[in-house]
């Protein structure tokens, strides 16, 4: 045998801008290294800013011995407590990462349906003599819809999008990056308002109480505003999707696949137009009853005697906060005994013996991620015990109080912030923990409503999710590609997913400015502007 012929085949090099951003993205260490040396890099950065005495006022939080703002310094994570926090808490530090649970518990659901054949039938089924063009919106569309099942989208929709354009002949990256554009991109648009839209409005509410007193937030006061935003958005990905990304991907090789796709697997799009088989009639159809019991079941839940997932107690905006949180365990039930009836009836389980391997295959397959979830949970835990985010983020909106921009001007710039700052703190919840109670009561001095605010920031806070390795669920899209193309690095994931970036950032930029010019309600009872407030509480005498 010769030795071409013994080589692995190459992925032919793509060139232009985007091709430069892969080489180069490629020739970082691997995801796991890159973020223990991120971790050393903080350490010394945490240390020169220590020593600099690089300090913010505390937004929310006030020192009891002075009355005034907690100021909060850099923290040396060479520091006996930091050290301390650093060995003691590693195993808290390392469970306690948001998605792991997430992954793990949806994951052994969907590894049952997946090797069942559940997935693969399904797909085949739903997109047999559909035209191909449209699975890029529908899988976008589903995508930003699926925000309503907070991050259960990340772990389910995504690698089912590669697998729909697979089915179809088409390429499964360009599938999982219109997903991942979809989801994380648009995680603000939606149709209607759901859990992100409480928790973004139950921060807001409290930013505006910490200057103005008694505020009740609206939790519908984005809804025109992020449903428009679906519409925006939609286009700009399908565009993204079906003239850059996958014109530059080319034709799937199954030479290229990682080792998670099997021959079987490799051969579905050959198969993609094959007439289902009465086992595999029968066994969709005994997934569809098992889907419809687990949905009945869960609206039992919610709305049978007890009512165990609504909060009778809660505010309005929060009693379906159980609901929402508990679509995770839904979805691992869910695709766990859909996958079940369906291998019973086309006869690909035997018996409980074959459920549970396959449940442990899904668990291998997640082995790699469980060693890049410990360094990037360190990385983050690392970043927040140094105070650098607090601190940069509380300076960048300073800054923007102090611009004398006009409104839209204003509101566009918190966005590229929101942005940029989106790069540093993953989590959307706690950069608007950070920002809001500045830039909240500085906007309403200005005459623009908390409500418009929210808003500018939600905008922001999509459109980089889906550059940044930092992103908590970034490593997992990174293995998802890896599957179907084994040399595909972070180089390749950012360099594919950038054009979406740039393209939800200039789209939502634009929708945000016309609508402050043209001044149109952002939700039932709520405008972009408002009444400038003329008093404010002082804060305690020293």
């Amino acid at each position: 045998m010769t030795k071409a012929a013994t080589e692995a085949p190459q992925a032919p090099k793509q060139g232009g801008i985007l091709g430069w951003i892969e080489r180069s993205g490629n020739k970082l260490p691997d995801p796991v290294f890159l973020f223990f040396w991120l971790i050393a890099v903080l350490v010394l950065i945490s240390i020169a800013a220590s020593l600099a005495g690089l300090s913010a006022a505390h937004p929310t939080e006030i020192d009891e011995s002075t009355g005034s703002a907690l100021i909060i310094t850099a923290e040396s994570l060479l520091s006996a407590d930091n050290i301390k926090r650093l060995w003691v808490d590693m195993p808290t530090t390392f469970t306690h990462f948001h998605p792991l649970g997430y992954v793990l518990v949806v994951m052994l659901g969907a590894g049952v349906a997946e090797r069942s054949g559940l997935f693969g039938t399904a797909m085949r089924a739903g997109v047999r003599g559909a035209p191909i063009f449209l699975l890029t919106p529908i899988v976008t569309l589903v995508g930003m819809l699926g925000n309503l099942a907070a991050d259960a989208a990340y772990v389910v929709l995504i690698p089912l999008a590669g697998i729909i354009f697979h089915a179809a002949g088409r390429h499964p990256i360009a599938g999982i990056a219109a997903a991942f554009a979809g989801v994380s991109g648009g995680f603000s648009a939606n149709l209607v308002p759901g859990q992100l839209d409480a928790l973004l409005f139950g921060i807001t509410e409290a930013a505006v109480e910490t200057v103005f007193g008694d505020f009740t937030a609206n939790i519908a006061g984005n809804w025109f505003f992020i449903a428009a935003m679906t519409f925006v958005f939609l286009p700009v990905i399908w565009y993204v999707t079906d003239r850059i990304i996958e014109p530059r991907l080319g034709t799937w090789n199954p030479a290229f696949a990682g080792n998670a796709v099997s021959p079987e697997q490799q051969g579905e799009v050959a198969d993609g137009d094959r007439p289902l088989t009465e086992g595999e009639r029968k066994g969709l159809r005994w997934a569809g009853l098992a889907v419809l019991f687990v949905v009945a079941l869960w609206l039992y839940f919610t709305f049978g005697p007890g009512t165990p997932l609504i909060d009778e107690e809660a505010s309005d905006e929060a009693r379906l906060n159980p609901f929402y949180q508990s679509l995770v365990g839904g979805f691992f039930i869910l695709f766990l005994l859909a996958g079940w009836a369906y291998g019973k009836a086309a006869g690909t389980i035997g018996d409980h013996r074959d459920l549970v391997k396959m449940m442990a295959g899904a668990m291998e397959d997640l082995a790699y991620y469980l060693v890049l979830a410990f360094a990037a949970a360190h990385f983050v835990a690392m970043f927040a015990w140094s105070n650098l985010g607090l601190i940069l983020a509380v300076n960048g909106a300073d800054f923007l109080g102090s611009s004398g921009l006009p409104a839209w001007a204003l509101l566009a710039a918190i966005i590229c912030v929101s942005a940029l700052l989106n790069i540093f703190v993953g989590s959307a919840s706690a950069k608007w923990a950070l920002l809001s109670p500045v830039l909240v009561p500085m906007l309403m001095l200005l005459g623009i409503t908390p409500e418009m605010a929210t808003a500018a920031y939600r905008v922001g806070d999509g459109a980089t999710n889906i550059i940044t390795p930092l992103m908590v669920y970034f490593p997992l899209i990174l293995i998802f590609c890896q599957r179907w193309q084994k040399d595909f690095g972070l180089g390749s994931l950012a360099a594919t997913m950038l054009p979406y970036s740039i393209g939800l950032l200039i789209a939502g930029l634009v929708m945000t400015i016309g609508w402050v010019v043209l001044d149109l309600p952002l939700g039932p009872g709520a405008s972009v502007f408002m009444e400038i407030p003329t008093t404010v509480t002082a804060a305690p005498a020293e």
